[in-house]
């Protein structure tokens, strides 16, 4: 029986590397997925055939370069079935939710976007809205994708680390909503929620592996601040929430109110409405308030026209983010970091004294050597995240072990 059990590991672990290369590599050839797996040809011969067979795969002209030259029969690549499955993101911030079908090969089938009043919004309504566009699009008579297998839905706050629901956000006032556990139910479709940063932490891992590989970090400037940390490779995660709250640690014990509650926070800084507060002189004990992506880019041009309010608020930013990070490198090695989201944009205003303050810390030692990239969007890394995780949940959980059966609900 002992042997049965390794072997069937075994196997498993075959056909969930060959399609991980696969999903990475795009079309690679048999060959390719041997140099890059390390598995024997008749292995992956073997196993690639067993997925044609199901459907998981299908063969196409390899994507090699300068396969045209090279002599004896072109190679045949490999590549996902589109048909295969699907998945479901569903994307929940500040006054906006979005959702996007997603098919087995990672392409965007069907989308819906809508603007909430997230602030306000009584707990039935906000989670009525949510099971809503999710329906609708399951039930979209146009749509034709394969069976649905995962639900992945990506919020701004703390998520607990089960990825079943959302303890506490500053979205909203409401708290402790297991939005997986909702979705779940009413679809009978396998269901994950995230943090929003994480989810860009890893579609950034995704995107370009040879810049954000061992260690990165992820932080998102707008209404908010947070951060997905990615460390040896692996996200961060906490023994009982989603991981590190970047945003929330002290920068001025009993400094400018946050929207957390708290004094003195990171955001309560830097966030898109600390530092329209600042700029409008207004007092640090001034209720945090929503303000929108056009204003905030009105902001910049402003504060590059010259010394003023405004460009003293991104300033005081950039030193709270500097500490910020100081503090972090103090703890692990400097790493590359992306700057995420509408206040990304403003990176040239907020640079100068984030570099400052890093270099005045334990951490700073290096403060010249540390790379930063800038992403005005948060809303496709965020998504593109947790189409990831839902698709490598469907590769390893369902298609892995050669299950025949489908999870989930077929859209008609």
């Amino acid at each position: 029986m002992s042997v049965g059990i390794r072997h069937d590991d075994l196997r498993r672990r075959n056909r969930a590397m060959v399609i991980a290369a696969v999903r990475r590599a795009g079309q690679p050839s048999r060959t390719e997925i041997a140099a890059t797996t390390g598995l024997s040809h008749s292995t992956i011969s073997a196993i690639s055939s067993d997925l044609i067979d199901e459907g998981i795969l299908t063969e196409s002209k390899a994507n090699e370069p300068a396969a045209s030259l090279k002599r004896g029969r072109p190679q045949i690549g490999l590549a996902l079935n589109p048909e295969a499955a699907a998945v479901v993101t569903v994307v929940l911030s500040l006054n906006f939710l979005s959702v996007a079908v997603i098919d087995y090969a990672g392409q965007v089938v069907a989308e819906e976007q809508r603007r909430l009043d997230t602030l306000t919004m009584p707990r039935e309504q906000l989670i009525g809205e949510c099971v809503a566009i999710v329906r609708r699009r399951l039930e979209d008579p146009d749509l034709d994708v394969g069976s649905v297998a995962r639900i992945a839905m990506g919020i701004q706050g703390i998520t607990d680390s089960h990825a079943r629901a959302m303890l506490w956000s500053p979205i909203t006032p409401l708290t402790d909503i297991p939005f997986a556990d909702i979705l779940e139910k009413e679809f009978a479709i396998p269901a994950a929620m995230e943090n929003d940063c994480n989810m860009m932490a890893v579609a950034l891992q995704w995107r370009d592996p040879a810049r954000y590989r061992d260690n990165f970090i992820a932080i998102l400037l707008s209404h908010g601040i947070g951060m997905g940390l990615v460390l040896k490779g692996e996200l961060f995660m906490g023994t009982h929430s989603s991981g590190g709250e970047f945003g929330h640690m002290i920068h001025r014990p009993g400094g400018a109110l946050c929207r957390c509650g708290r004094r003195g926070c990171v955001e309560a800084y830097a966030g898109n409405y600390a530092i329209w507060r600042s700029a409008m002189g207004l007092s640090e004990d001034a209720e945090p308030t929503d303000v929108g992506d056009p204003e905030m880019r009105a902001l910049a041009i402003k504060a590059r026209q010259g010394d003023g309010p405004e460009r003293e608020a991104y300033r005081r930013a950039g030193q709270a983010l500097g500490f910020g990070l100081g503090s972090l490198f103090a703890l692990i090695d400097p790493a590359p970091v992306a700057m995420v989201g509408v206040s990304a944009a403003a990176f040239d205003l907020i640079e100068p004294a984030l570099r400052e303050a890093i270099a005045q810390t334990a951490g700073g030692q290096h403060s010249k050597s540390i790379s930063f990239d800038t992403e005005p969007n948060e809303l496709p890394l965020i998504r593109e995240g947790c189409a990831m995780r839902a698709l490598n949940f469907v590769d390893q959980e369902i298609f892995a072990p050669g299950m025949q059966a489908r999870t989930g609900k077929h859209v008609a």
